[in-house]
């Protein structure tokens, strides 16, 4: 039970990395290709709020909670590196790089500035404000066009 605990925990772990990345890449691309979905608002305050958890945790010189748990788990259940699935050894070799955790801090601090700038050069729509630059015009202007 406690190695499918720690397997969940790793696999959880993989798609909120996926979901970090997925943001990175989808703002800026979205923005110029004009993707409507990149400016809902709690998507884009969930992919902020878990770039700065990343970078928070660095900053203080800790792991991930989720990669201390698994961690945690995988040894309690008596797995060690060695032992885990083909896929999964993979995943964790690409993931885990064997760094010094300032380097880390550095990274994740400049991809949280990234991000925030994001919220500047692609904002996200407020639920309160008009969705479409026409929505103030009267019908007889825009029939006139």
């Amino acid at each position: 039970m406690l190695l499918v605990a720690a397997q969940l925990v790793f696999w959880t772990h993989i798609a909120i990395i996926a979901f970090n990345v997925f943001g990175l890449i989808a703002i800026p691309l979205g923005a110029w290709r004009g993707w409507r979905f990149i400016r809902i608002l709690w998507w884009r305050v969930l992919h902020l709020l878990a770039m700065l958890v990343v970078a928070l945790q660095a900053v203080l010189g800790r792991a991930c909670f989720l990669t201390i748990w698994e961690s945690d788990l995988a040894a309690r259940a008596g797995e060690t590196s060695s032992t885990l699935p083909l896929i999964q050894g993979w995943v964790t070799e690409l993931v885990f790089w064997p760094l010094p955790i300032w380097v880390f801090s550095v990274l994740y601090v400049a991809i949280a500035l990234y991000t925030i700038a994001l919220w500047v050069l692609a904002p996200p729509r407020w639920p309160w404000a008009s969705h479409s630059p026409n929505a103030t015009s009267k019908p007889s202007q825009r029939a006139a066009r």
